[in-house]
C-alpha cells in the first residue's frame, strides 16, 4: 500500500511539474524509478530498501521549498507515510525537518499533517532526533502554534506537549539504561557546581529551561523561537512536574532549574495578582511542586506556602482566596505531605512556622464574615435566599478577577445564602481545575468556608488513620493491615459517614462507636504511641504529637467558630467528627493541654451556656412572681467567656450585629432546651470517654459535669425537644424539612446519649485503680459545692494552663461555665437535680466496679472515697431532703450489691469485705447520733427517713446475704440498737428496769424490727456465743417501747424463737435447785457469758424466762396475754428436755405463781365499781393462763404423773378449776370446761391408764353436774352461749372416752338428754348460715352421734332413725322450710349432709341386723335420702360445696351395696320387700332425671351429668336383674322402664308424638301403628336435651334391657363371697334367688321391649318426615348423631326372643324388634337416598338385609 501511494504521488508531482520546477520533475522520476526498481511490496523490507537510497525523498524536499501549495501537499503525504514506516534515511532528517519548517505556511491541511507527523517522527528516530534536530522540531510545533487558526493552534500545542513529554521520556529510558552513552555537556547544579549529562539529559534540561524561559517573557537559550503564551507555558511546566516529577527528583540540574527559575516565578505571580486563567495554572504548577517536590524545594516550599497564606488571608477576591484553600484541602488531605511540611518548617528550629501560622489564618478567615456563615449563639439550620443571585454586579467581579490594586471585594448582598451547606457552599467543578475558562466562574460567598471545614476534617482524619493503630496492642503488621481495611483503629469513637439520604436523624456520632463485647475486660488500656520509642514510626508519631501541640489552638479556635455557625447536617456531622478525632488523637498521645480543651468546647457544645442559664433562670422563676422584665443577674455566667469564645473571636458590626444580637436576645427570652446537635455533642464526647478513659485523669470532671448539666437541662424541660433554628428569617423549604426532621430524631438521639453514658461507666471496669480512682474522685467532686463553701479557687481548672496558651481561655471558660450551678443558689430544683445525677453516677460507678471495690484494699479500690462521699451527702443536715434521701438508697444498694457479689469468694475475703460492708452502714448512721446535731424539724424528719433507709437496707442485706454472713454480727445490733435513746444513768445511782424505752422515732421501730425479727427467725445458728447476751437484751428493748404495741407482740414470740433454738441445740438443761435457788439478773448473766460452762445455755434460758415474766406484768392487755402464751408455749416446746425436777421447779416458780395472780386479780376486781372494760380485760387474761396451763400440762402429763407430787398438783388445779366456775364468767366457764378437755385427752386408758377411778368419777361429776350457767347477759338480749356449750359438748367426748367401759343405756340416754338440752338452750350465735358448715356445736352433736357404742341392743336401730331425722330437716315441705330458715341463720343443710354419712355409716356397719329392716329404719333412711335426689334442682339452696342431692346419691348407692343382698339373704316380709324396692326405683329415677328448664345459679349441668351417670350406673350394676324378681311389682319395673324411656328423649317431639310419649297409654306397643303413619314435616330443629349424654346412657340401658342374653354361650364365673346380682340361694318365698338368672332378665326384657321398639320408631318417624323438607341439605348433627346410633344398636341387637310378641307369618329369634319398624326401615330407606346421605343409607340397608334374612329371602 505505501509503494502504491508513493507511486501514485511521484507520478502527480511529475505531472505537476512539467510545465515549471524541471529540478523538481527530474529528480520525481530518478524516485519514481527507483521505487520502480524495488520489487518487495510488504511495509518492512520496502521501508528498509528506502531507507538505503538516500536520495529518495529529493523531490519532496525540494517539493516543500518550492512553497507551491500543490507540490506541498503532495510532498507532506509522501512524507508523512516514509515517516510513519520509518523508510527516512538518517542523513535526510535535516532537510526533512527543514522541508515540514517551510512547509509550516502552507494551507491547513498540510499544517495539521506536519503536526500529525511530528511525534511519529520523534518516536521512530528517537536516537537519532537531538541536539538541533530536535529544536528544529519543536520550532516546527512553536510556529504552528501561532497560527490564527484555533485548530491548527490547538493541535499544534497538543502535539508540543506531546513532544515534550517524548524527550522527558527518552530521559527516563537513558537513566534505566546501562550502556556507555556519550557525555555531551554539562549543566550547572548551584554551588558552583555542574553535573555531566548525556544526550536526552541534556535536551531535556535545555527545553525546560527554555520553556520557563519563555514563560517568563525571556529569550530562550535553546530554541529558537519566541512569543510563548504564558498560560501555554505554564501548562507545559504542569505536565513536565505532574507526569515526570521523579526525574526532577534524581535529576539535580532540572531540580537547580526548579529552584532558580519556576519556584521564583512562580511566587512573584502570585503576588502580582494575576487573572484567573493565569492564577489557576500557577496554582497548579505550584501544588504539583509541593506535593511532589517539596524535598527538593525546602527553602522555595516554605516561601511557596507562606505566599499561599499571605494570599488566603489579605487577598479580597473569593476566587483567588478559593484556590488557595483548595491548594491547602489537597495539601491537607495527604497526612504524610502535611506531617513532611510540619517536619521541615515548623519542627525545625528558626525555620517559619508554616502549618502554625497557616492554621491561624484559618482562625481569621472563618471569622471574618460572620454573616456569611450565620454565626450566632447556637448551631443553626442554613437557609437560601431566593435573590442570592439576583443582585451580583459583573463589573465587581471582572475587578476582582483582573487583580486591580486598591479594589475591596465586594461585600455580602442583601440577597444571599446564609450558612454553609452542600447546596450553596460547594462548586461543581473546583477552580483549580476550571483551565478552560478565562475569567473566574461564580463562586459561592461560603464556598471558602467550605473548604476551610474540610481542610481541618482532613486534618483529623489524618491524625487519626496514622494513630489509632498504633495504640493498640499487639503485631504491629496485623495492626497495620487492619488500619488499612479501616479508617480508625482501637475502638475509634469517630461518627459514621453520613448517608446520602440523611434527613432528620443528623446520623452524626457513630452509633456503634465501640466495638466492646458485654465483657469490657477485652480491651486493654489503649499503648501511648509516643512511648514506642523503638518504633519504626515513632518520628512520624513524635510529630504529628507536635502539630497538635503546635496547631490545636487555632484549630480549636476554627472549629469552635463553626460550631455555633449555621451548617447543615452535612457539614456539621464532619465538623463533629473531626472536633472529636482530633481530640481522640490528643487523648491518645496523652496531650492532656489540647484534650481538654476541645473536650471542654465539645461540652459547651453539648450543653450550651446560654441554654443552662436559661433553665436556672427558669428554676428560680418557678416559686416566685416573675416581673415581666426581669434583668439577668450580675453572675459569673454573665463573664462565662474564654478567649476563644466565639463571642470574642468575632465581634459583629453594623447592621448584621445588631441583627445578630436581636436574635440572641429574642432566643434568651423563649424556653431553652437542648436540640439533637447538642446531643450529637453529647454523645461525640461520651464516646470520648469510652475510647479514652483510662488516661483521662482529672479531666473525667468535663465529661461528668457535662453529663450533668444536661440531665439537668433535660430534667427542667421535661425531656422537651428543642427546634434547631434556621439562621434566618427567609422561608425556606428545605431547611424547614431538615429542622422538623432533627427535631423528630430527638428522641432516638436521647437514647443514645444514654446509652453512651451506660456504656461510659461500664467501660470503667477496665481501668487500673489509680484510674478508676480518678474517675470516683470526679463523681464525687460532683457534690463538692454544695458540701463545701464555694470559693474562687473551685472556678479554677484543676491541671493549670500556661497563660501564654490561648487554651487557657478556654480552660477558665470551661472551669467557669461547669460550676456555675454551685454559685447559683437561686434554683432550688437546679442543684437538687445535679446532686440527684451525681449521686445516680456515683452509684452505678460503684456497682459497675463491685468486684474492685471488694477485692483490693478500701483506700485503693475507691470504697473509701465513694462510701465516705455518700455518707457525707446523707449526714449533712444542709442538704436538701431529696438528695440525701437518694445519697441513702445509692448507700444501701451498693450495700446489698456488694455483699451479694461477695458470697463466692473464700471465707477470709468474704468475711473482711462483710465487716467493712456492715461498718459503713453503722458509720452512715454516725452523723445523725451526735449530741450537737441541729434539732430543727425539718433536719430531723429527714434524719428519720435517712435512718429508715439504713435500716430498710440492713434488713434487705440480711434477707439476701445473712445464710453467708461470717463476720459483723455485733455491729449488726449495733445498727438495731440505733434506734434507741441511750438512757442516761442517774446521778443517786437508781438503775430503773427501762419501761418504755425512748425511742428517736416511731417510724424506725417496724425498720429496724424487721432485722431483728429476721435474725431470730433465720440466723441464730450464724449468731457468736457473745451475741446472744445482746439479742436478749435487745428483744426485751423492742418488747419494753410503747410507741408499737404490735411490734412489742411481735418481740414476744421471738423469745420463743430463741428458746427453740436453744432448746434443739441442747438435749437437756440442768436446771436444778442450785442454779435458780437465789439467782438475779448478774448471776445468771455472769453464768450465761460463760460459754465453756455447761450451765450457760441453761443461764440463759432461765434468763430468757425471767425476761419474759416480767413483760407478763405489763399494763397493756394484748401484750401481757402474749408474754403468757408465749411462756407457757416455751415451756411446751422445751418439756420433752425438762427432768421431772426441772419440770417441778417451773411448775412452782412460775406456772403457779401465774394462776394465784390472775386469780387473786380477778377477785380483786368482782365489786360493782370497777371499770367494765378491765375486768373485761381481766378476764381475758385468764382464759389465756387456763388455755395455757392447760395445754401444758396436758402435754406433758405423762412426765407429770411420773412425779411424785403429780397428785397435789392435781388436787390444786381442781381447786382453782372449782373456784373459776364459782365465779359464774362465761369466758371463763368456757376456758375452764376446754382446759378439763383438754387435759383428760391426753389422759391414757386401759391398761396404761394414769388416771384412777376416783379421778375420772370426779371428772364426770363435774361435767354431768349441769350445763354451766353465766351471771352476765340480760333477759333481752342473752350473752352467746355457743362457745360455753361447745366447750361442754366437747367434754363429754373425752370424759365418755373414760367411762365407755362401764356405759350403758341409761347413761346414753343421760347423755342424749343433756345433748338435747343443749341444742334447746343454745343461742343463735354469730354463725351465719348452716349451709356448706354445719355450726360447731350441731358438729359436736353429730361426733357425739358418731362417737356412741352400738354395740348395746336397740341402740342401732335408735341411731339411724333418730340420723334420718337430721337427713329430713333441710328437705321438710320440698326445702322451703329450709329456705324460710336460711333468714333465720338455721337451714339444716350443712348437717342434712353431714348426717347423710353417719347415716351411711351406721347402716353399712349393721346391714346384717335383721331389726333395723323389719322395723323400718331402713325403708325410713331410703325414704330421707330420695327427697333430696328427687327434688335436685328443685331445691332452692345451693351450697358451695357438694350439693346435698349428690351426697345423697353416694349414701343412697352405698347403702343399696350394702343391704341389697340382705334383701335377698335375709327373711324379711313381702311387703317391706315391695317398699323397699319401690323407693329403690323412686332412687334410680332420681339420679337420671333433672329439670333442667330453669335450673339455679352456679350450676353445671354437665358435670353433674356425668355424676348422675356414674351413679345411674353403679345402681344399675346393683339392682340389675334382681330388678326382674317376681317380688318386685310390675308397676314398679314398668316405672323404671317408662322412666328410661322419656329420659332417652334427645329431641323435643313433635306435638303429635308429645301425646304418644307423655299420654296415658304411651307406653303401649299397640300405639306403634300410630306411628308408622307418616306425620307432617317440620323445618324446625329442636335442639339437643341438656343431659344428652344422660339420654344416650338411658338409650343404651333399654337396648341392654332387651338384649338376649344366651347364658350357655357365656362362661359362667361363680364370684365369692356372693355379689347383690347373684347371691347364694336360700329358701324364701319370692326371693330371685330362687329364680334363674334368665327368667329375671325375661321378665325385665318384657317391661323394657314396648318402650325400646316406641322410641326408635320416633326417632325413625321423625327423620321420614322432616327429611324431605331439608332436600340435599344434611340433617342438624344431633338428629344424625341420634339416628346413626339408634340405627347401629337395631342393627347389632338380638333381642330377647321371649320378650317381643311373634309377628305374624314370620320366624324370629332375635330380629323381632326390626320386623316391628319394618315399615319405618322402609321409609327412612327411600329418605336417604334422596338426600343422599351415604352412612345413614348404609346402615338402613343392613337393617333390611336383616329383615330380608329374618323373612328368607
Amino acid at each position: 500500500m505505501t509503494t502504491q501511494l508513493l507511486a501514485t504521488e511521484l507520478a502527480n508531482l511529475i505531472q505537476e511539474s512539467k510545465r515549471k520546477h524541471n529540478d523538481l520533475r527530474q529528480a520525481a522520476e530518478k524516485s519514481l524509478d527507483e521505487l520502480k526498481s524495488i520489487r518487495t511490496t510488504s511495509e518492512a523490507p520496502l521501508a528498509a530498501e528506502l531507507a538505503q537510497r538516500v536520495n529518495f525523498v529529493n523531490p519532496f524536499i525540494i517539493a516543500c521549498g518550492t512553497k507551491n501549495t500543490k507540490f506541498t501537499s503532495i510532498a507532506i503525504v509522501c512524507l508523512s507515510r516514509l515517516i510513519l514506516v520509518g523508510a527516512l534515511p538518517w542523513s535526510k532528517l535535516s532537510p526533512v525537518l527543514e522541508a515540514l519548517r517551510e512547509a509550516t505556511s502552507a494551507g491547513l491541511d498540510v499544517q495539521l499533517k506536519i503536526l500529525q507527523a511530528l511525534p511519529t517522527l520523534l518516536q521512530n528516530y528517537s536516537n537519532d532526533i537531538k541536539g538541533d534536530l530536535l529544536v528544529t522540531a519543536l520550532n516546527i510545533c512553536f510556529i504552528l502554534q501561532t497560527s490564527k487558526n484555533g485548530v491548527v493552534s490547538n493541535t499544534s500545542a497538543a502535539t508540543l506537549q506531546q513532544l515534550i513529554m517524548t524527550i522527558f521520556e527518552k530521559v527516563t529510558a537513558e537513566d534505566k539504561s546501562t550502556s556507555d552513552t556519550e557525555i555531551v555537556g554539562e549543566a550547572p547544579t548551584g554551588n558552583g557546581e555542574n553535573v555531566q549529562l548525556r544526550a536526552a539529559a541534556m535536551d531535556a534540561h535545555r527545553v525546560f529551561k527554555d520553556i520557563c524561559l519563555m514563560t517568563e517573557n525571556h529569550r530562550p537559550e535553546y530554541l529558537r523561537f519566541t512569543g510563548l503564551q504564558q498560560t501555554f507555558g505554564l501548562e507545559l511546566i504542569e505536565s513536565v512536574l505532574s507526569q515526570h516529577a521523579s526525574l526532577f527528583l534524581v535529576h539535580t540540574e532540572q531540580a537547580y532549574t526548579l529552584r532558580t527559575r519556576v519556584m521564583p516565578f512562580i511566587i512573584k505571580s502570585l503576588n502580582g495578582k494575576p487573572n484567573f486563567a493565569t492564577s489557576v495554572r500557577l496554582v497548579r504548577i505550584l501544588y504539583t511542586m509541593l506535593k511532589k517536590h517539596l524535598s527538593i524545594l525546602p527553602s522555595e516550599g516554605g516561601d511557596a506556602l507562606d505566599a499561599l497564606t499571605q494570599l488566603l488571608d489579605q487577598d479580597t477576591a473569593i476566587w483567588r482566596r478559593a484556590l488557595c484553600m483548595e491548594v491547602f484541602r489537597g495539601i491537607f488531605a495527604e497526612p504524610t505531605l502535611m506531617r513532611r511540611i510540619f517536619t521541615l518548617y515548623d519542627a525545625k528550629e528558626g525555620e517559619r512556622n508554616v502549618l502554625k501560622n497557616l492554621t491561624a489564618t484559618f482562625v481569621r478567615v472563618s471569622t471574618e464574615k460572620p454573616v456569611v456563615i450565620g454565626l450566632g449563639h447556637q448551631s443553626t439550620i442554613p437557609a437560601a435566599d431566593p435573590y442570592a443571585n439576583m443582585g451580583a454586579s459583573s463589573d465587581q467581579a471582572m475587578l476582582e478577577s483582573s487583580g486591580v490594586t486598591g479594589i475591596i471585594g465586594g461585600s455580602v448582598n442583601e440577597g444571599h445564602n446564609t450558612g454553609i451547606s452542600s447546596q450553596w457552599s460547594t462548586v461543581r467543578v473546583a477552580c483549580i481545575d476550571q483551565l478552560d475558562k478565562a475569567e473566574p466562574p461564580s463562586i459561592p460567598e461560603s464556598y471558602v468556608y467550605a473548604l476551610t471545614l474540610s481542610c481541618i476534617t482532613s486534618l483529623s482524619e489524618g491524625l487519626a488513620k496514622f494513630i489509632l493503630p498504633l495504640t493498640v496492642p499487639g503485631d504491629g503488621r496485623s495492626r497495620k493491615r487492619a488500619a488499612k481495611r479501616q479508617d480508625t483503629g482501637r475502638d475509634s469513637p469517630v461518627p459514621t459517614e453520613a448517608s446520602s439520604t440523611e434527613t432528620a436523624g443528623e446520623k452524626s456520632v457513630n452509633t456503634s462507636s465501640l466495638d466492646r463485647s458485654s465483657s469490657f475486660k477485652k480491651n486493654p488500656v489503649p499503648v501511648n504511641p509516643l512511648a514506642l520509642k523503638d518504633h519504626p514510626l515513632y518520628t512520624d508519631v513524635r510529630t504529628c504529637a507536635d502539630i497538635i501541640e503546635e496547631c490545636w489552638p487555632a484549630i480549636l479556635a476554627t472549629c469552635s467558630t463553626f460550631l455555633y455557625a449555621a451548617l447543615d447536617s452535612e457539614y456539621y456531622h464532619g465538623l463533629v467528627r473531626a472536633f472529636q478525632k482530633f481530640a481522640h488523637v490528643a487523648g491518645l498521645l496523652q496531650l492532656s493541654t489540647p484534650r481538654d480543651a476541645f473536650l471542654t468546647t465539645l461540652g459547651k457544645a453539648a450543653v450550651p451556656p446560654n441554654v443552662f442559664t436559661a433553665c436556672l433562670n427558669t428554676g428560680s422563676s418557678k416559686p416566685a412572681v416573675s416581673s415581666p422584665t426581669a434583668e439577668t443577674p450580675n453572675t459569673i455566667l454573665s463573664n462565662a467567656r474564654g478567649l476563644l469564645s466565639v463571642e470574642n473571636l468575632v465581634t459583629p458590626v453594623g447592621a448584621a450585629g445588631e441583627r445578630q444580637r436581636q436574635a440572641s436576645i429574642d432566643a434568651s427570652a423563649t424556653p431553652q432546651t437542648i436540640n439533637t446537635r447538642n446531643l450529637l455533642c453529647m454523645r461525640a464526647l461520651l464516646n470520648l470517654g469510652i475510647a479514652l478513659g483510662p488516661t483521662l485523669s482529672s479531666s473525667w470532671s468535663i465529661f461528668l459535669e457535662t453529663l450533668q448539666q444536661a440531665d439537668f437541662v433535660l430534667f427542667t424541660n421535661g425531656k422537651t425537644a428543642g427546634r434547631i433554628p434556621i439562621v434566618t428569617k427567609v422561608s425556606d423549604s428545605k431547611a424547614e424539612a431538615e429542622a422538623a426532621g432533627l427535631l423528630a430524631s430527638f428522641s432516638t438521639e436521647i437514647r443514645a446519649v444514654e446509652t453512651a453514658a451506660s456504656r461510659l461507666l461500664e467501660s470503667t471496669v477496665d481501668f487500673p485503680n489509680d484510674a478508676f480512682v480518678e474517675i470516683a474522685r470526679a463523681v464525687c467532686h460532683l457534690l463538692d459545692y454544695q458540701l463545701e463553701p464555694p470559693s474562687e479557687q473551685s472556678a479554677q481548672p484543676r491541671s493549670p494552663i500556661p497563660p501564654a496558651s490561648p487554651a487557657a481561655g478556654v480552660r477558665t471558660t470551661s472551669a467557669q461555665h461547669r460550676k456555675v450551678s454551685g454559685l447559683s443558689v437561686t434554683a432550688p430544683s437546679g442543684p437538687n437535680q445535679q446532686d440527684q445525677f451525681a449521686l445516680a453516677k456515683i452509684g452505678d460507678l460503684a456497682i459497675i466496679n463491685l468486684d474492685r471495690l471488694l477485692l483490693y484494699p478500701p483506700d485503693v479500690s475507691g470504697w473509701d472515697q465513694i462510701t465516705s462521699e455518700l455518707i457525707r451527702v446523707l449526714g449533712t443536715g444542709t442538704i436538701s431532703a431529696p438528695v440525701r434521701a437518694r445519697g441513702a438508697d445509692i448507700l444501701v444498694r451498693l450495700v446489698l450489691d456488694a455483699a451479694k457479689a461477695i458470697s463466692s469468694q473464700d471465707d477470709e475475703t468474704r468475711a473482711r469485705a462483710q465487716l467493712r460492708i456492715l461498718e459503713c452502714l453503722r458509720d452512715s448512721l454516725g452523723p445523725m447520733q451526735e449530741e450537737n446535731r441541729s434539732a430543727s424539724v425539718t433536719t430531723y424528719a429527714t434524719d428519720v427517713e435517712i435512718h429508715k433507709i439504713i435500716l430498710e437496707g440492713l434488713k434487705d442485706l440480711l434477707d439476701e446475704c445473712g445464710e453467708s454472713l461470717l463476720s459483723g454480727w455485733n455491729v449488726i445490733f449495733e445498727i438495731i440498737d440505733t434506734i434507741f435513746i441511750p438512757r442516761r444513768i442517774d446521778p443517786e445511782g437508781d438503775s430503773d428496769e427501762p419501761h418504755g424505752l425512748t425511742t428517736r422515732s416511731s417510724k424506725l421501730i417496724r425498720s429496724a424490727f424487721s432485722s431483728l425479727q429476721l435474725v431470730c427467725s433465720d440466723f441464730l445458728s450464724s449468731l457468736p456465743k457473745s451475741c446472744f447476751l445482746i439479742l436478749v437484751d435487745t428483744l426485751y428493748k423492742f418488747c419494753s417501747q410503747d410507741d408499737d404495741l404490735n411490734i412489742s407482740l411481735t418481740t414476744v414470740t421471738l423469745f420463743w424463737d430463741l428458746s427453740n433454738f436453744l432448746s434443739r441445740k441442747n438435749k437437756t438443761l440442768p436446771i436444778t435447785n442450785n442454779l435458780v435457788g437465789g439467782f438475779d439478773d448478774a448471776s445468771l448473766v455472769e453464768k450465761a457469758s460463760h460459754a465453756e460452762d455447761a450451765s450457760s445455755d441453761a443461764a440463759l434460758w432461765m434468763l430468757l424466762l425471767i425476761r419474759l415474766t416480767t413483760v407478763t406484768t405489763n399494763d397493756r392487755l394484748d401484750l401481757r396475754n402474749s408474754a403468757i402464751q408465749t411462756l407457757l408455749r416455751i415451756f411446751d416446746a422445751y418439756g420433752d428436755q425438762l427432768t421431772p425436777e426441772a419440770w417441778s421447779i417451773c411448775i412452782k416458780v412460775v406456772i403457779f405463781r401465774l394462776i394465784a395472780s390472775i386469780e387473786a386479780e380477778l377477785r380483786e376486781l368482782d365489786h360493782p365499781d370497777c371499770d367494765e372494760k378491765t375486768r373485761h380485760d381481766w378476764h381475758d387474761t385468764a382464759v389465756v393462763v387456763l388455755n395455757g396451763i392447760s395445754s401444758l400440762l396436758s402435754n406433758y402429763l405423762d412426765v407429770l404423773t411420773a412425779h411424785p407430787t403429780f397428785n397435789s398438783y392435781w388436787q390444786q388445779l381442781l381447786g382453782y378449776f372449782a373456784s373459776l366456775l364459782d365465779l359464774q364468767v362465761l369466758e371463763i366457764n368456757t376456758a375452764t370446761f376446754k382446759a378439763l378437755t383438754q387435759m383428760l385427752s391426753h389422759s391414757q386408758s386401759g391398761s396404761k391408764q394414769n388416771f384412777n377411778k376416783t379421778t375420772i368419777d370426779l371428772a364426770w361429776d363435774l361435767w354431768a353436774r349441769g350445763i354451766p350457767i353465766a351471771s352476765s347477759g340480760t333477759p333481752d338480749k342473752p350473752s352467746d352461749n355457743q362457745n360455753c356449750l361447745l366447750a361442754y359438748v366437747a367434754a363429754l367426748r373425752d370424759v365418755y372416752r373414760l367411762i365407755q367401759d362401764d356405759l350403758t343405756v341409761e347413761r346414753i340416754r343421760r347423755m342424749l338428754t343433756l345433748l338435747r338440752e343443749v341444742m334447746e338452750t343454745a343461742t343463735p350465735g354469730a354463725f351465719i348460715a348452716d349451709i356448706d358448715h354445719a355450726t360447731p356445736l350441731q358438729s359436736q352433736v353429730l361426733d357425739i352421734l358418731k362417737m356412741l357404742r352400738t354395740d348395746i341392743p336397740g341402740a342401732p336401730s335408735a341411731l339411724i332413725a333418730q340420723t334420718s331425722e337430721f337427713v329430713s330437716l333441710a328437705f321438710t315441705d320440698g326445702g322451703n322450710a329450709a329456705n324460710q330458715r336460711t333468714t333465720q341463720k338455721r337451714t339444716y343443710v350443712a348437717m342434712s349432709k353431714a348426717s347423710m354419712v353417719i347415716l351411711q355409716s351406721l347402716v353399712q356397719s349393721h346391714a346384717t341386723d335383721t331389726d333395723i329392716y323389719n322395723n323400718g329404719a331402713l325403708r325410713t333412711a331410703l325414704a330421707a335420702l330420695s327427697k333430696p335426689i328427687v327434688s335436685k334442682y328443685q331445691f332452692p339452696i345451693i351450697t358451695k360445696s357438694e350439693q346435698p342431692w349428690k351426697q345423697a346419691t353416694k349414701s343412697a348407692i352405698a347403702i343399696l351395696g350394702a343391704t341389697l343382698s340382705q334383701l335377698i339373704a335375709l327373711d324379711i316380709p313381702r311387703s317391706m320387700l315391695q317398699d323397699m324396692w319401690h323407693m329403690i326405683v323412686v332412687i334410680a329415677n332420681g339420679i337420671t332425671n333433672a329439670d333442667c328448664e330453669a335450673p339455679p345459679d352456679r350450676v353445671n349441668i354437665s358435670e353433674d351429668e356425668d355424676f348422675d351417670i356414674a351413679s345411674f350406673i353403679k345402681l344399675r350394676e346393683l339392682i340389675i336383674p334382681s330388678l326382674g324378681a317376681e317380688v318386685v311389682p310390675d308397676k314398679t319395673r314398668k316405672l323404671f322402664a317408662e322412666s328410661l324411656f322419656r329420659i332417652s328423649i334427645i329431641h323435643t317431639p313433635a306435638p303429635a308424638e308429645s301425646s304418644i310419649i307423655y299420654g296415658k297409654d304411651g307406653g303401649d306397643v299397640v300405639g306403634l301403628s300410630n306411628l308408622y303413619k307418616t306425620r307432617r314435616g317440620r323445618t324446625i330443629d329442636s335442639p339437643p336435651s341438656k343431659r344428652s349424654r344422660m339420654a344416650y346412657v338411658c338409650l343404651d340401658e333399654l337396648f341392654s334391657l332387651v338384649a338376649s342374653h344366651d347364658e350357655t354361650a357365656t362362661p359362667q364365673i361363680t364370684v365369692q363371697p356372693p355379689t347383690p346380682r347373684f347371691p347364694p340361694p336360700m329358701p324364701s318365698s319370692g326371693n330371685a334367688a330362687s329364680e334363674p338368672p334368665r327368667v329375671l332378665r325375661i321378665r325385665l326384657a318384657r317391661t323394657a321391649a314396648p318402650y325400646l321398639i316406641l322410641r326408635a320408631a320416633l326417632t325413625l318417624r321423625t327423620y321420614v318426615a322432616d327429611q324431605p323438607l331439608r332436600g340435599r341439605m344434611p340433617q342438624p348433627l344431633s338428629q344424625r348423631k341420634e339416628l346413626s346410633r339408634i340405627l347401629e344398636r337395631l342393627v347389632e341387637l338380638k333381642s330377647e326372643p321371649e320378650a317381643i310378641p311373634d309377628t305374624p307369618n314370620v320366624e324370629s329369634d332375635g330380629r323381632k324388634h326390626l320386623l316391628r319398624l319394618y315399615p319405618l326401615i322402609v321409609g327412612a330407606t327411600r329418605v336417604s337416598a334422596a338426600s343422599g346421605d351415604v352412612d345413614i343409607s348404609r346402615l338402613l340397608t343392613e337393617a333390611l338385609e336383616i329383615v330380608g334374612t329374618e323373612l328368607g329371602v
